[in-house]
């Protein structure tokens, strides 16, 4: 009887340990600090159950911010483990988000490498977009590359235009080449799993993408179509950041991602 005790207990401790480390974050688990060597863990008011490729196996966090994120303390976020950040600067041919460049400057004096996004809006024509982006955001051989979003918006109060494909491809392309030719970097295309399959987007190559899926690796949702990026949530949370906040994970080892900041920040 007293070797059954043991060995049922030796059995449950070895299960909690498994759980422990296979576990999705919860709302009340900490983060580890990319200063520890190992991948930081947010956690999120809506976790995911993680079933194969976990963000875990990713060394290398960031997040992505807006108007909608306040008063950001980045120091704070760093030292939680964001090595990076992407953030909203314009939309359409007339639209800056106002936390823009708080965001840009504060996120800097911080330590913390930073891009800037431009959400595509259809009802201005892509030459018109991509030069009110290059009205606003510096250019900096400091930065990230820049970062074009494009994603359906059914939520717009002026504007429902959905393109047939051929036409969002073009416009895409008149769009990067335009930025990438005044910023000297190949912009990322940013996506969503919707619109990469209404449009096609799996034969649109050239570019660096960054892949939003919140409910599964982009090898589920994307097949085998390369990715930079990984946003794998709309809820995390993150010291520094009020609220929810957007979690994404580099593709790659800390040395790759060494890599990559030397090849695209100068």
């Amino acid at each position: 009887m007293r070797r059954l005790v043991f060995l049922v207990t030796l059995t449950l401790l070895a299960a909690c340990s498994t759980t422990l480390e296979d576990m999705a974050p919860t709302s009340s688990m900490s983060t580890i600090s990319a200063t520890s060597g190992k991948a930081p863990r947010f956690g999120d008011s809506k976790p995911h159950e993680w079933r194969t490729i976990t963000p875990w196996r990713y060394p290398v966090h960031g997040t992505d911010v807006s108007k909608y994120q306040t008063s950001v303390d980045w120091d704070q976020a760093r030292k939680a483990g964001i090595s990076f950040a992407f953030i909203k600067a314009t939309e359409g041919g007339d639209r800056l988000d106002s936390s823009f460049h708080e965001h840009w400057r504060n996120a800097k004096s911080a330590g913390v490498p930073r891009g800037a996004y431009h959400f595509y809006y259809f009802c201005r024509p892509a030459t018109e977009q991509a030069h009110w982006f290059i009205r606003n955001v510096p250019k900096d051989a400091s930065s990230l590359p820049p970062v074009l979003d494009m994603e359906w918006n059914p939520l717009s109060p002026s504007c429902k235009l959905r393109p047939p494909p051929e036409t969002v491809r073009k416009e895409m392309s008149i769009f990067l080449k335009t930025i990438e030719n005044h910023y000297g970097k190949k912009p990322i295309i940013y996506t969503s799993i919707d619109f990469f399959d209404d449009n096609n987007l799996s034969t649109f190559h050239g570019y660096p993408y960054w892949l939003r899926s919140v409910a599964g690796h982009p090898s589920e949702r994307y097949g085998s179509h390369p990715f930079t990026f990984w946003q794998y949530s709309g809820t995390g949370i993150v010291p520094g950041i009020k609220g929810n906040a957007d979690v994404n994970a580099f593709n790659g080892s800390q040395a790759a991602w060494r890599d990559w900041l030397r090849q695209n920040t100068r």
